[in-house]
């Protein structure tokens, strides 16, 4: 697989020290959280094979987890709940969990790159960079972290929720997670409101 090429964003913030990438994982699903991270990376890392976490698979993504966490300048991982989810809708949320996750930086940031077109609301300085996770190497790290943290509380999930299947579709509607639906009805994990539209569709 040849190296993605990225976009030096984080040397364009000129008078920045600690340019951080911001991105979401979750937005999509009928159950779960949304996850957000954020990224400081050093001038100086190895992390062969970054790239959208949504081109990698689930192995690579484990494994850049590691890595990535080893070695950022900071790092930070936050959510927003399924609670959080359905009163304030999943934009708002996700909005929400990007800020908790810039805010829990180990290492204060002084600007952030954003994954997508909407800027979450930030204390610093921000900018939205649409397809950033395939762009900006700092938001790529982002979307390993966030989605990897997702999918490990999708596990959890299926173990407290079983016979959901949520280890396997991770909450997505796949149709085995509608089967499981029709079948079951609804668990607490599940967003009520992505479910009462899709019954509406």
């Amino acid at each position: 697989m040849n190296p993605v090429i990225f976009e030096p964003l984080e040397q364009q913030c000129a008078g920045r020290q600690h340019v951080c990438g911001v991105d979401e994982a979750g937005r999509g699903p009928l159950a779960g959280g949304v996850y957000a991270a954020a990224v400081i990376l050093p001038a100086e890392y190895q992390l062969p094979g970054l790239n959208d976490s949504k081109k990698l698979s689930p192995k690579r993504r484990e494994t850049l987890f590691g890595l990535i966490q080893a070695q950022a300048a900071a790092w930070a991982i936050a959510c927003a709940s399924v609670e959080e989810i359905e009163e304030m809708n999943i934009l708002r949320a996700a909005l929400l969990a990007m800020r908790r996750a810039v805010e829990a930086l180990p290492i204060p940031a002084d600007f952030a790159l954003v994954d997508g077109n909407q800027p979450p609301p930030l204390r610093i300085a921000c900018q939205t960079v649409v397809q950033g996770d395939a762009r900006c190497a700092s938001i790529a790290a982002a979307s390993i972290l966030a989605k990897v943290a997702r999918d490990r509380a999708m596990l959890e999930l299926d173990a407290r929720y079983p016979g959901y299947g949520f280890a396997q579709h991770k909450g997505y509607g796949t149709k085995a997670h509608y089967e499981a639906l029709a079948r079951l009805g609804p668990c607490p994990a599940h967003r009520a409101l992505f479910i009462r539209n899709c019954k509406a569709g």
